[in-house]
């Protein structure tokens, strides 16, 4: 299917309503609060949240809501709207400016629509099924790189890999020319642009996936599970993202449970 323009608009909106939110906030005494889980969350998470829910509640009542810091509202509808208003508060809370504002639009549980909107630095990726990916209004592409033994990888943090993912993970470290750590959600977005070639992370929720599907799959690029099954909802939390779809096979070899 493609994506209904309309849609994309209101992604757009959203996008718009939680930059300022967030820009306020940035390399302020802001205080850190630990959740449940000791992750960190701040004022800036919360109010921007807010801010999109809002918006979507008053423009399309009847579409779900799934959002890392108020919970969720109605995600059995056909149209699911997954939020995570600052993906990377810890690169947020220590002044760097590699997180970003993830929205994404659920059609029957499969990502047809997802924003990474980076505030500080102006840079907005967009993808949606059935258009290419862009990166403020311009056309991106992900690079080849059919070999691991060219590939610069990517993972937000080694201590995501616990056990036998691990062991996967140092593994796959083994086989790449290049490995780098922090970048959050930036990280795909650069690879959707073609500057990185792969990324593995594990641990992670919904929130932080969902997302980053339609722009890298509109960029030409692959990104599944470490099995090579789709993401979606109810998935493990381990992602396998590649630019090169002859490289994510590799991925999914070094890294799946079979």
């Amino acid at each position: 299917m493609t994506c209904p323009a309309e849609f994309v608009a209101l992604a757009e909106r959203l996008a718009d309503a939680a930059g300022p939110i967030v820009r306020a906030h940035f390399r302020t005494p802001v205080a850190v609060l630990d959740k449940a889980d000791d992750s960190p969350v701040t004022i800036a998470d919360r109010e921007a949240e807010s801010a999109m829910r809002r918006l979507i509640e008053a423009t399309h009542p009847d579409h779900g809501i799934v959002g890392e810091e108020h919970g969720s509202r109605n995600p059995d509808a056909e149209w699911v709207w997954v939020l995570d208003p600052i993906d990377g508060t810890k690169a947020f809370i220590t002044g760097k400016p590699s997180f970003g504002t993830l929205v994404a639009l659920l059609h029957r549980g499969k990502p047809v629509l997802g924003v990474i909107d980076q505030p500080i630095l102006g840079e907005r990726w967009i993808g949606a099924a059935g258009r290419p990916t862009t990166l403020n209004g311009r056309p991106v592409r992900t690079r080849a790189c059919p070999e691991l033994g060219r590939a610069a990888l990517y993972a937000t943090m080694p201590e995501m890999f616990i056990g036998p993912d691990g062991e996967r993970w140092a593994a796959l470290t083994r086989s790449v020319k290049l490995v780098r750590y922090g970048a959050d959600c930036y990280a795909y977005a650069l690879l959707a642009s073609g500057f990185v070639d792969a990324v593995v992370e594990a641990l992670l929720k919904p929130y932080d996936y969902c997302a980053l599907i339609p722009i890298i799959e509109g960029a030409g690029g692959v990104v599944t599970d470490w099995n090579g099954l789709p993401l979606g909802l109810g998935s493990d939390g381990r992602v396998a993202a590649a630019g090169d779809p002859t490289l994510h096979a590799q991925l999914v070899r070094v890294l799946g449970d079979a």
